[in-house]
């Protein structure tokens, strides 16, 4: 079976998952190999967003994803469990004090990495928005005059409150979350159901 999993901030997640599970996976300290193949499974290291990609177009059997790249990727998987780590908030954040007010406002400029959570959002809202995408340092965005607030994950808020930025309003709370490619669900039934109770036993222990 082929796992996808983020070389990102769920990969330390996972592993503890796997391993108090009693499954295999593999060493940290691994290196920089991408596809690696043992007890049955082979995992495939990429980067956070291109879990749903891989998964939807049946690259990997599986995945292990943050329900706010979900949102964003928008893909055609299923997603049978909620694996309860990686908890973090998806929000809309502005400038601490700041006069800005989305009502009156004829166009909001949002920075983001998430631009298709960011638009909807807010145009749900009867807004006109312009979406800035970045890549990172989000928060910079507000300060240099480049945006009128941001939609960014926050864990703590504490790197929201040490770059003068308060948060607005949560749009969604954010988990990892296990995705299965449509047709290997039918196709590997048994496998996908053995690592479906496996890991929704310890993910509720």
């Amino acid at each position: 079976m082929r796992i996808a999993l983020s070389k990102g901030k769920l990969l330390a997640g996972s592993e503890t998952l796997f391993k108090q599970a009693g499954l295999p996976f593999p060493a940290a300290e691994g290196g920089r190999k991408l596809v690696v193949e043992m007890g049955g499974f082979r995992f495939l290291f990429v980067k956070d967003a291109d879990v749903p990609t891989y998964v939807e177009y049946g690259a990997a059997d599986c995945g292990i994803a943050g329900r706010d790249v979900l949102m964003e990727a928008g893909s055609d998987v299923y997603e049978p469990l909620d694996l309860g780590f990686g908890r973090c908030r998806l929000v809309v954040a502005r400038p601490t004090g700041s006069s800005f007010a989305f009502a009156s406002a004829s166009t909001v400029r949002v920075a983001t990495k998430y631009p298709k959570v960011a638009a909807a959002h807010l145009q749900g809202k009867g807004l006109s928005v312009e979406v800035v995408r970045l890549a990172g340092s989000v928060e910079l965005a507000p300060a240099l005059g480049l945006a009128d607030c941001i939609v960014d994950v926050v864990e703590t808020g504490r790197t929201l409150r040490e770059n003068g930025l308060e948060v607005v309003e949560e749009i969604a709370a954010s988990t990892a979350r296990l995705i299965v490619n449509r047709a290997s669900y039918h196709a590997r039934r048994d496998e996908v159901a053995r690592l479906l109770r496996t890991l929704q036993a310890q993910a509720a222990a």
